[in-house]
């Protein structure tokens, strides 16, 4: 996905069951379709994983 990737997004969780990553999110049947094939230009669930968020806002 151009623009961000699933590497830091919040929703991109290791799954122990499955030891393996995965997406968190629910994708309908289009959304998954344009994931797998590419043609997905960004992901409408992406969050920045940022831990330091909450301490900046404490600032």
């Amino acid at each position: 996905m151009a623009g961000n990737s699933c590497d830091n997004c919040m929703n991109y969780m290791y799954d122990e069951e499955y030891d393996c990553y995965v997406c968190q999110v629910y994708l309908d049947e289009d959304e998954m379709s344009r994931f797998l094939s590419n043609t997905m230009d960004h992901c409408p669930h992406y969050q920045l994983q940022d831990e330091y968020r909450i301490v900046r806002k404490q600032m």
